[in-house]
């Protein structure tokens, strides 16, 4: 890192002024340069915010900023669950099929006991506490599968996640063939569980902030202990750094591992519990390339994928950001599919540009 952003996290920004004015000229242009190029796609991303603002003034309004806020909130559990993967310089590829299935399970057990189309009949609508803790149970399984094949037969997440992804798909969809769903999307829920999920506490300017904020803001917060306040994240950061000597110096590489995955397992499994009642009407779509967001989050928040960098707050900047940039291309009018060509551009370049800073660090 030059010595222009070392100043900058070391002193006060009037110290790090002075530093830099004394600096010979050649140093404060590739300082500059440097810094430029570090954050060129927060540069880029606050550029493109203001330019749809100056478009449609309603982008920033107080509707549109708690819709972002409650948008990011949904969201974040997973980006959290995949952050931990990309600390041990691994992914998920299944995330977003984990969401799919507990949300669809969530849901099927969760119908109205007066509802036509019910899934299962016979059987009452259980209590919500009960079916969280059964997605709960779901997301962990396979989070420990992933885990457990990861830091056993050391196999690269990459390929367990995508065995996994496969396999959670066809279990969801074998699933929907249940009872009387054939296939179809199941909805008609609970209302004790919609607004459980989606009812609303307080406004904020006559509009009203979800529930699932408030659950979001508590997960962060537990997560936030995890990886800072324990010696698991600690083990886990270690890992990520460097898992040889981390072994050495006593840390339980396997287990640790297989936590991580189980962590982001129980990260995923919430996110299918708030989905499921957020969008009202599950199917096999549930859940499709949400991992593609929480990754793009990740990596924009500085979460590295050479292994041991990552920090909550930049996690919860990074899913905020590319919301911001989705909602706003929205205000533009841009087309859904294109949306994905941005969404891949944007993860290619964080991707680059946090590489760059590995080997300049090097």
């Amino acid at each position: 890192m030059s010595e222009f952003l070392s100043n900058f996290q070391r002193l006060n920004p009037k110290n790090a002024f002075l530093r830099f004015k004394e600096m010979p000229k050649k140093e404060k242009i590739r300082s500059v340069r440097e810094f430029l190029i570090d954050n060129l796609l927060y540069i880029l991303l606050i550029a493109a915010i203001i330019g749809i603002q100056i478009y449609d003034p309603r982008f920033l309004s107080v509707s549109s900023i708690i819709n972002i806020i409650s948008l990011s909130a949904a969201n974040l559990p997973i980006a959290l669950g995949i952050a931990g993967c990309i600390i041990l310089t691994g992914t998920d590829l299944s995330a977003g099929r984990i969401v799919g299935v507990t949300a669809c399970v969530a849901a099927s057990l969760l119908q109205a006991s007066g509802y036509a189309n019910k899934m299962f009949p016979s059987l009452p609508t259980l209590p919500i506490f009960a079916v969280f803790l059964i997605v709960i149970a779901i997301g962990a399984l396979v989070g420990f599968i992933n885990g457990f094949c990861t830091a056993k037969f050391k196999l690269h997440p990459f390929i367990v996640t995508l065995a996994t992804q496969l396999i959670t798909y066809g279990a969801l969809l074998i699933y929907l063939m249940q009872g009387t769903n054939n296939g179809q999307s199941i909805s008609g829920l609970d209302s004790k569980y919609t607004d459980f999920i989606t009812g609303s506490l307080f406004k904020i300017g006559g509009t009203s902030v979800p529930n699932y904020v408030l659950y979001a803001i508590i997960i962060t917060a537990v997560m936030y202990f995890i990886w800072n306040k324990t010696s698991f994240g600690k083990n886990m950061f270690a890992i990520g750094s460097n898992a040889e000597a981390a072994n050495v110096s006593g840390v339980s590489v396997t287990k640790t591992i297989i936590g991580v995955f189980v962590l982001a397992g129980i990260m995923y499994g919430l996110t299918g519990f708030i989905e499921a009642a957020r969008i009202g009407s599950n199917s096999a779509s549930t859940g499709l390339n949400y991992e593609l967001d929480a990754i793009a989050a990740c990596v924009i928040g500085g979460v590295s994928f050479v292994g041991g960098i990552g920090k909550i707050r930049g996690v919860i900047m990074g899913v905020v950001l590319l919301r911001i940039i989705f909602v706003g291309l929205t205000f533009l009018g841009i087309d859904s599919n294109m949306q994905y060509v941005i969404k891949g551009i944007i993860i290619l370049a964080a991707c680059a540009i946090d590489m760059r800073k590995y080997l300049v660090k090097k």
